[in-house]
C-alpha cells in the first residue's frame, strides 16, 4: 500500500484530478501554451527569414556570375514587397 501511494505521488494524479475538475483553468493553461507556442514559431521564422535574407544579399554580392544575378534579383524583390507592405 506504501508503495502504490508513492507511486500515485510521483505520476502527480491528485493534481491532474484537480485540474479536470476546474475546466476554465484548463482552458486557461491551453489558452497561454497555444499562444506562447504561436509567438515562439513567429519569432523563429522571422530570425529564419532575415538570417535567409542577409545571406542572400552576401552572396548578391560577391559577383558570382550566374547564381549572383539570380539572388541579386531574390533580394530586389524582397525589398521591394516590404516597401509596398510595411508591416
Amino acid at each position: 500500500m506504501e508503495r502504490l501511494s508513492v507511486d500515485m505521488e510521483k505520476a502527480q494524479l491528485k493534481e491532474y484530478v484537480n485540474l479536470m475538475q476546474r475546466p476554465w483553468q484548463l482552458i486557461f493553461r491551453n489558452f497561454l501554451a497555444g499562444t506562447a507556442r504561436g509567438v515562439g514559431i513567429a519569432l523563429g521564422f522571422t530570425f529564419f527569414a532575415a538570417t535567409i535574407v542577409y545571406l542572400l544579399q552576401v552572396l548578391g554580392a560577391l559577383n558570382l556570375p550566374i547564381v549572383g544575378d539570380y539572388i541579386a534579383d531574390i533580394v530586389r524583390i524582397v525589398q521591394r514587397q516590404l516597401e509596398i507592405n510595411p508591416y
